[in-house]
């Protein structure tokens, strides 16, 4: 039956959706739209579609070029598929095949089945997961196996209407340019699904193999193999700390309970609503323990239920983790991103001297994203190690960490402040598995050795290194022309100076009416830094999303960005202080009034409509 909807590429779309999809319910959908003439909705569903980007796929589950469903998911794989077989043409190279893993969201174990069948149609032999696993066993899987890529199948901790579909490179960390365009060509070029895609007895074939038992052991081994062994027997063994664990609905919680085992620490105390994977959610609003106290409610009652010290909170897919303590008035403190990446940095640092004491630290590097806190750099000159800062992403300190463990360095530890730690370059991407022993660990060591809680030791590293106060927050804008507008005002201000690099752009100079002064401006959107000699930034630029960082003469740095995955505007915010200087208060005073400037002034939260994070 064909339709008219007055358009003739959208009818196009309407006959290819009908002719390709093979599954009953989503060609159903779009049918009943177009019999009921709702050119709008097909319009938004079928003319655009999803792009692949450096974050792979990411959307709503419904019916449509333009979300997550079978069909979309099996031209993805196919275009996949197809770049690898250009990137590796000999038969030896396509042997060392792909692994594919997923998550306990509705459509993850399909959607990997699905590619599974694609790649094997191609001769690729397959690993497939036979069970739901957390994202870093896809990487580490990869890295072992020695595969040709991995795909994991999740949306992280995105709503339940949501899915995704990330993907690593050969060298295990996820993929950066120009992969992703040359993805995104190779899709377009095979978007007509084979017959063969949809068979699931492929999956019969015995090119298909399960690595979950074979990873799982050899993870754990390496997981406490990186735990000094002291620590395991004088500190974790027997100590009184307790901990409560929420794997937010997610798969996390089988690995914890074993990285608990291996590390010989006390035994977690689940929250029970939350243990399991659940594809609801049903007992959070947004299942992102990155929300804060918001998301640790059950966590926290239950803790104080059992006299628990410490929460530990993994994301569905349990690549992040967030951790709350109670302090001395028994109220519950959640750490920022920013403060667990100090504690694991140091962390690492006196792990690593644990476990070679006599070996330099002038090898060996801390790495975190350009919107994270700079107290790994401030921790690395004090003690003598490397700091690099990189964009945004885990890709890209993944493949930083490949590039210098191929010059024979050593890679200690990366973070970013959206509560993402990679622990030890065992798996390239950040894990919140392995996070969760090292710092239960670290817990554990401080109240033996000095009795210290988490919050103590945070203090202690601020003497030491300078006290670094963050704030890191959001708009939602649902609209993407407003973004442009926004980002085109700040580039255009009034009291702006041009740089030569800026062209005819003219970025503000003060904010509050001259009281807080720009000393430098960063686009990565322009490719523009005042604070360079030529005016050229040094961190690669992209057109494709917004990200403009402000250095203020009193020290403070902020940065607004757009998100690659969501309907946000970010930013963030840091005031780092000298060693010795002890006026704590002051700094975070200074830089809240600068931040509610800044969101006042640049951002326009009423005239633009923009919705502030709700916690």
């Amino acid at each position: 039956m064909e339709f008219d909807s007055g358009s003739a590429e959208l009818n196009q779309r309407i006959a290819e959706w009908l002719r390709w999809d093979k599954n009953e319910k989503n060609s159903a959908e779009i049918r009943t739209l177009a019999e009921r003439g709702d050119w709008k909705v097909l319009g938004e569903r079928l003319l655009q579609r999803l792009t692949f980007g450096t974050a792979g796929l990411r959307g709503v589950m419904q019916a449509g070029f333009n979300a997550m469903n079978d069909l979309v998911v099996i031209q993805s794989a196919q275009g996949l598929a197809k770049y690898l077989l250009q990137c590796y043409p000999t038969q030896e190279e396509r042997r060392r095949g792909i692994v594919l893993g997923y998550d306990g969201r509705y459509n993850s174990k399909r959607f990997a089945e699905l590619s599974a069948c694609v790649f094997l149609h191609e001769n690729i032999p397959v690993w497939l997961y036979s069970r739901t696993v957390a994202t870093p066993f896809v990487p580490f899987a990869v890295l072992e196996l020695k595969c040709l890529a991995g795909i994991m199948v999740t949306a992280s901790h995105n709503p339940k209407e949501d899915n995704g579909y990330k993907v690593y490179w050969t060298n295990s960390a996820q993929i950066i340019p120009p992969h992703d365009k040359n993805i995104q060509t190779s899709i377009m070029e095979n978007l007509e699904p084979l017959e063969s895609s949809w068979n699931l007895e492929l999956l019969l074939t015995d090119k298909l193999n399960d690595p979950y038992d074979q990873m799982v052991e050899l993870y754990f081994r390496k997981l406490q193999a990186n735990v000094p062994r002291p620590f395991i027997s004088d500190y974790n063994t027997g100590s009184p700390l307790r901990f409560v664990y929420s794997a937010m609905h997610g798969v996390g919680y089988p690995f914890v309970v074993k990285a608990f085992e291996c590390a010989r620490l006390p035994a977690l105390v689940a929250v029970p609503e939350q243990r399991d994977p659940d594809p609801e959610f049903r007992t959070v609003k947004f299942p992102n323990p990155e929300e804060g106290k918001s998301s640790l409610v059950l966590s926290m009652q239950l803790a104080n239920e059992t006299g628990c010290d410490v929460i530990l909170a993994n994301d569905p897919d349990a690549d992040r983790l967030a951790c709350a303590e109670k302090d001395a008035k028994g109220e519950w403190r959640v750490f920022s991103g920013n403060e667990l990446g100090a504690l694991l940095g140091w962390w690492s640092i006196r792990c690593y001297r644990e476990q070679y004491p006599d070996r330099s630290l002038s090898d060996c590097y801390l790495i975190a994203s350009t919107v994270s806190s700079k107290m790994c750099r401030s921790i690395a000159n004090v003690d003598g190690l490397n700091f690099i800062e990189t964009l945004t992403g885990f890709k890209w300190m993944g493949n930083k960490s490949v590039e210098l463990l191929s010059q024979g360095k050593t890679v200690l530890f990366a973070f970013e402040e959206a509560i993402g730690f990679m622990f030890g370059p065992t798996v390239l991407d950040k894990d919140g598995v392995s996070a969760a022993c090292h710092l239960a660990t670290m817990a554990c060591y401080l109240r033996a050795t000095s009795n210290q809680s988490l919050a103590d030791k945070l203090n202690e590293l601020y003497d030491i290194y300078g006290f670094h106060c963050t704030f890191a927050s959001y708009h939602f804008c649902y609209e993407p022309p407003v973004i442009e507008r926004i980002f085109k005002r700040i580039r255009n201000m009034d009291d702006g100076a041009a740089g030569e690099a800026a062209e005819d752009q003219k970025y503000p100079r003060s904010i509050a009416g001259g009281r807080f002064k720009i000393a430098d401006v960063r686009d990565l959107t322009t490719g523009y830094d005042s604070a360079q000699p030529d005016g050229r930034a040094v961190l690669p630029s992209s057109k494709s999303s917004q990200m403009i960082t402000f250095s203020f003469e009193n020290g403070a740095v902020i940065t607004l960005r757009t998100s690659g995955t969501e309907p946000k505007i970010k930013y963030y915010a840091e005031m780092c202080a000298q060693p010795g200087q002890r006026d704590w208060n002051g700094s975070k005073a200074t830089l809240r009034e600068l931040v509610d400037c800044i969101v006042e002034e640049l951002l326009q939260p009423k005239e633009n409509n923009l919705t502030p994070r709700s916690d």
